[in-house]
C-alpha cells in the first residue's frame, strides 16, 4: 500500500516506464514482466494493487525512486505517525527490520483511500493491461476473495508472505458506512474478515 500511495502522490501515472533488469529477482506473485518491456506507470500500479504483483510493483519502485525508494517509504511513514512500521523492501518482501502493526495498516489504508484511483482499482475483480507497443498482454485476477462474494466489498489489499503469513485489509461499504478491518497471519483470513465485517455492520445500526 505504501508503494502505490507514493505512486498516486507523485502523480505520473500516464509515464512510459521500460522495465529493468530488476523484476528478474522478483519472487512470488508475478504477471510475467521482462526486462525492455514498456507500460506506463499506472500500468504497473494496477497491477500492484489488483494482482500483488511483485515484478509489477519491482519497476514501479525502481522507476520512482531507483535506490532509495526505500528511503522514501520509510520518510512517507514518519510524516504519517506510524511509530510501529519500518520498510525494508518496495513489496513486502520479509527483511530484516521490516515490520509493521495492524494499527499502521489501518492509519495507511485511511491515506490510499482518499485516492480514487486506488479504490478504483481495488475494486476490480480483474483487469488486462498491455506494453505500449500492443505485442505484449497480462490478463490476472483480484487477489482478494472478498469480491463479488462479501457484501459491499471494496477491497483493499491482500498480502503473504512466510514470515508475516496470510494477511488483508478490507474496505467494506453497506447503507453509507465504511468499515475497515486488518487481519495478520489470520490463516482463515477470508472467512474471518467476512465475520468481522458482518459484527462491525450490526453494531453499526
Amino acid at each position: 500500500m505504501m508503494t502505490a500511495l507514493i505512486a498516486l502522490e507523485r502523480g505520473g501515472l500516464e509515464e512510459p516506464v521500460t522495465i529493468g533488469r530488476g523484476v528478474l529477482q522478483a519472487t512470488g506473485t508475478r504477471i510475467g514482466l521482462k526486462p525492455g518491456d514498456k507500460l506506463t506507470a499506472g500500468d504497473l500500479l494496477a497491477a500492484t494493487v489488483v494482482r500483488s504483483a511483485n515484478d509489477a510493483c519491482r519497476a514501479l519502485a525502481d522507476h520512482i525512486g531507483g535506490r532509495v525508494f526505500v528511503q522514501t517509504m520509510n520518510g512517507r511513514a514518519a510524516l504519517l505517525g506510524l511509530a510501529n512500521t519500518r520498510f525494508a523492501d518496495p513489496c513486502g518482501h520479509d527483511r530484516d527490520g521490516q515490520y509493521t502493526s495492524a494499527a499502521d495498516l489501518a492509519r495507511l489504508a485511511e491515506q490510499v483511500m482518499r485516492h480514487d484511483e486506488y479504490l478504483r482499482l481495488a475494486r476490480l475483480e480483474r483487469a488486462t493491461i498491455r506494453t505500449l507497443d500492443g505485442r505484449r498482454s497480462f490478463a490476472f485476477r483480484n487477489t482478494n476473495a472478498l469480491l463479488g462474494r462479501a457484501p459491499g466489498v471494496i477491497g483493499l489489499k491482500t498480502g503473504y508472505t512466510e514470515g508475516a503469513g496470510n494477511c488483508l485489509v478490507a474496505l467494506a461499504e453497506r447503507d453509507g458506512v465504511r468499515v475497515l478491518a486488518v487481519l495478520l497471519n489470520a490463516p482463515n483470513r477470508w472467512w474471518n474478515a467476512a465475520g468481522l465485517l458482518d459484527r462491525a455492520f450490526a453494531a453499526a445500526r
